[in-house]
């Protein structure tokens, strides 16, 4: 499995050959994390039920990854927004709905032995971060946490989508690189 393409590997995870989602979990689990990480701002519970949703999510989706219509790393980091924000939704309108429960149920803690995994994570993220420029750090600010799609950005921006694109793509190809090289 280690030898095919991240396409190729979609292509049998479509066929639910498990070996190569194991694969594509392997390979882009730290960017997942990470990425999840910093959307839930340092929640490691959700973070980890949030990873769960994405690689189900790829493992039952009828739409599969086209290589003509960008990389993959865009596309699975796509699918990890989406995800995210679903989740969120989701979350919120529970909230909503449970307004008055009844508190004489415990509480959940979080252990505080997840404090220093979680400052490590978020400052290996804020490291990779950290050395893209300007632009690319505006674009994944604007992208993946404010939310605005590739359109409203290039308005925002007063830039053409192309290019806005091909910051994206190379954003996300840094960002890899350095979470990598950073042992995240």
């Amino acid at each position: 499995m280690k030898e095919k393409l991240d396409k190729e590997l979609m292509a049998l995870v479509m066929k639910k050959h498990r070996p190569a989602l194991e694969e594509l979990y392997d390979r882009h689990i730290k960017l997942i994390y990470g990425f999840i990480f910093k959307f839930t701002n340092g929640n490691a519970e959700k973070t980890k039920e949030i990873v769960q949703l994405v690689f189900l999510k790829l493992w039952t989706t009828k739409s599969s990854y086209n290589s003509e219509k960008g990389h993959f790393v865009s596309w699975l980091l796509t699918v990890t927004r989406n995800v995210c924000v679903d989740y969120v939704r989701k979350d919120s309108i529970h909230i909503r709905n449970n307004k008055h429960m009844d508190m004489s149920h415990p509480i959940d803690i979080e252990d505080p032995n997840n404090d220093i995994e979680n400052e490590l994570i978020h400052s290996e993220i804020a490291k990779a971060k950290s050395k893209l420029s300007k632009p690319q750090k505006r674009l994944i600010d604007l992208m993946y946490w404010k939310g605005y799609s590739l359109t409203e950005i290039a308005k925002i921006e007063n830039e053409p989508i192309g290019t806005i694109k091909s910051r994206l793509h190379q954003s996300l190809k840094l960002l890899k690189k350095y979470l990598e090289v950073g042992g995240l």
